[in-house]
């Protein structure tokens, strides 16, 4: 890793060396493609499934190499972090399979199945405010009281890293992609794919798909400067976090392009998906598969990749359920 002004910023080895780390605890998802989506974009669209992923997300991977990065004299303290869901429940999952304990401080709207997931997997849940400042100012009471090692959800080198290696799969499984998109909120997962596609294949276009009602990436992205929103409302419950310094700058110096969808464009994205495709996905993953579908220009004609995110979905109120 180098020191980019006190950030210590992952690089390409650490990507590599994340992929050896967590190789026996992680499934190597399988890329799906559906006529229908290619005539309906006018793109010829392939689907890398991180919700078939452990745990449910691609966040495992991250987790994964946080977890089993730590020394034998680390371990023993746990691990601590804040996360609406998947975060928290794939980092469960990894301190679970190295018999270590995990603190996570969720927000009381996080999705009950999230919750009840990160129990199943011995995380120990602190709830705290729907809002960035609850969630930090609890997290801090916590992390003062257990002494675990805090790892980020995604401002964090061995997170990003580990995330790096969905991206590194995919160029393996699938030749000739013209671009890769995934879903932002904090960027973990889009800083990961620039860190691995511009060493792996610079020529690859890079964008961010976020929701209308929670565009901070995308406000950031036009004004040069990160711009955090403390309690935005969407749908997409995974993507309400800010950007932050070392996601910054991998959103900054590689995304092509950040595009955004409304509410009612994002729901009808993930219903689409799951009566045309049959898998499950959450309406954070949703969000690439409407913006492409809104802006048929920027993706028509060329071989796109698209990162399924999580699939860890409440059954008891999907979105476009009535009452």
């Amino acid at each position: 890793m180098k020191d980019l002004s006190g950030l210590k910023v992952p690089e390409y080895e650490d990507m590599l060396a994340a992929h050896e780390r967590i190789k026996p605890y992680i499934h190597r998802t399988p890329v799906l493609t559906s006529e229908y989506m290619n005539k309906l974009s006018g793109a010829e669209l392939f689907f890398k499934c991180e919700n078939f992923q452990k745990a449910g997300a691609f966040k495992v991977r991250g987790a994964c190499n946080a977890v089993f990065g730590l020394s034998d004299a680390e371990a023993p303290r746990g691990v601590a972090t804040h996360s609406s869901g998947n975060h928290a429940l794939s980092l469960s999952y990894a301190a679970g399979r190295r018999g270590i304990p995990c603190h996570v401080v969720m927000p009381s709207t996080a999705p009950q199945a999230k919750k009840d997931a990160v129990r199943g997997y011995g995380g120990i849940i602190t709830e705290c405010e729907p809002s960035t400042s609850s969630r930090e100012e609890v997290f801090a009471r916590v992390e003062a009281e257990t002494g675990a090692e805090f790892v980020h959800p995604y401002n964090d080198p061995r997170v990003i890293a580990g995330q790096g290696t969905c991206s590194r799969e995919f160029m393996e499984q699938v030749e000739g992609l013209d671009a890769v998109i995934a879903p932002i909120g904090g960027g973990g997962m889009v800083s990961g794919t620039c860190l691995t596609l511009s060493h792996q294949a610079p020529h690859v276009e890079i964008y961010a798909a976020e929701p209308e009602q929670a565009d901070d990436a995308y406000r950031s992205f036009k004004a040069g400067h990160i711009i955090a929103d403390d309690a935005p409302d969407t749908v997409a419950d995974g993507l309400k976090v800010p950007l932050k310094d070392l996601t910054w700058h991998f959103v900054s110096n590689h995304v092509t392009d950040i595009l955004t969808a409304s509410e009612q464009e994002i729901i009808d994205a993930m219903k689409l998906t799951w009566a045309r495709m049959k898998i499950v996905m959450e309406p954070s993953c949703a969000v690439p598969l409407a913006v492409i579908l809104k802006n048929p220009e920027v993706f028509r004609g060329k071989r796109v990749g698209v990162i399924v995110t999580g699939g860890n979905v409440d059954l008891d109120k999907l979105p476009w359920m009535k009452g």
